[in-house]
């Protein structure tokens, strides 16, 4: 059953297709090259953690008219990131060049991440897996965390000509600047895993990856429930947050989205102090032992942007100083992050599947290659993991 569906979803589009007329442009080759992609079925794909590989939301939120004083709004307003949250929802397109609608099979694609990391291995097997589907060339490129050195890849990628550029800008506020260089050398260009600002979504033909802000909005009410129910009655309950590295949408998201949610579901939640330590554990430790130290009982809570390394800092800390008492949720579900809720020392994380990133930005791609119709966004679902439901994400992907 499942293959004629897919069957019948071939003969419907190449019907469609033909009627625009496009089709009659295509000689015998690409017309049996689309006919082949089309027939691909990505959806029997698996992650490592044998969750399935690709899914888009389907229960994206409504958007929201943009307030004309956004910028000026306090930043505990959460109107205040309307430009940065629902970037690429309302962009207007500029110089998008129109699909081919030749097929995938045999596309040449870059993809340049960000940097170095485990996370970013797992992205890119995830990635992989669906070119591999489709028979695509790959080529991946790591600024380990450079912008300097991400802005020379974008050059280098310009002037081999692929057929696509997928591309995670390191920072937001540079990646207008990034976006508008590909998008005039006639270039597609594909958005991925991270926000940048608006302008951006303007040289792109979409952006795919994780609702930050909707999943931090998600995981700072699971967030507020638990520190309610542990300190009923409190009319302040302190909590802290350990930011992202600066300049990238997780540094907003993964702070302000959260602090921005609790002023108006838990405004009795207070922030205490926020600060971007970086990934080593060493130096979370430290930065959570000093807050221990100075706000005493009165921190409550801890917010992080990481659940691997600042997370193992943070407990780390916590038991040195034998507290128990603090509630501790975090970003992102590796392996270490995992572990920690199945043993009690994060509430919750969430899940955010990296290989389902790279994955879907690739078959997003693809789809555009196809002739598909491609929203102005298209995200990752959400879901926030607890004890209740951590054995269900095992083996980690990272």
């Amino acid at each position: 059953m499942k293959k004629s569906l897919c069957t019948i979803a071939v003969v419907v589009f190449m019907m469609a297709f033909v009627a625009t007329g496009f089709a009659q442009t295509l000689t015998v080759a690409q017309k049996a090259n689309l006919e082949a992609s089309l027939k691909i079925d990505t959806s029997i794909l698996k992650a490592a953690d044998n969750q399935q590989l690709l899914k888009v939301s389907t229960d994206n939120r409504k958007v929201p008219v943009r307030p004309v004083n956004a910028d000026s709004l306090p930043e505990t307003d959460p109107m205040h990131w309307y430009d940065m949250e629902w970037a690429g929802w309302n962009a207007k397109k500029v110089n998008i060049p129109k699909s081919p609608a030749d097929g995938a099979i045999g596309k040449k694609v870059v993809m340049i991440v960000h940097g170095d990391h485990p996370w970013t291995t797992a992205c890119i097997t995830g990635a992989k897996k669906v070119a591999e589907a489709y028979k695509m060339t790959l080529k991946v490129l790591s600024p380990n965390w450079d912008l300097a050195v991400q802005n020379q890849m974008i050059d280098q990628s310009i002037n081999e000509r692929p057929d696509m550029i997928l591309l995670i800008p390191l920072d937001a506020k540079t990646a207008p600047q990034q976006a508008r260089k590909i998008n005039q050398a006639g270039i597609p260009l594909i958005l991925f895993n991270t926000l940048p600002e608006t302008e951006a979504m303007s040289y792109a033909i979409t952006w795919t990856g994780p609702d930050d802000f909707g999943q931090m909005r998600l995981l700072s009410k699971a967030f507020a429930d638990e520190l309610r129910r542990r300190n009923p009655g409190e009319r302040e309950i302190g909590v802290a947050y350990i930011q992202h590295s600066p300049g990238g949408s997780p540094y907003f998201a993964r702070c302000w989205g959260p602090i921005s949610e609790l002023s108006t579901y838990a405004p009795e939640i207070k922030t205490l102090d926020k600060q971007a330590p970086g990934f080593e554990a060493d130096k979370t430790m430290q930065l959570v032992s000093d807050w221990l130290t100075r706000f005493g009982p009165k921190l409550k809570g801890i917010f992080a942007a990481d659940d691997s390394a600042q997370a193992l800092g943070i407990a780390e800390a916590l038991k040195k100083a034998g507290r128990t008492d603090v509630v501790v949720v975090a970003a992102g579900n590796s392996k270490i992050g995992m572990d920690q809720v199945k043993d009690g020392r994060l509430f919750a994380i969430t899940y955010q599947t990296a290989e389902g990133d790279g994955a879907l930005a690739v078959k997003t791609a693809a789809d555009w290659f196809n002739g598909l119709p491609i929203e102005a966004r298209r995200n990752l679902p959400q879901h926030i993991i607890t004890a209740k439901d951590v054995a269900n994400f095992y083996p980690p992907q990272w």
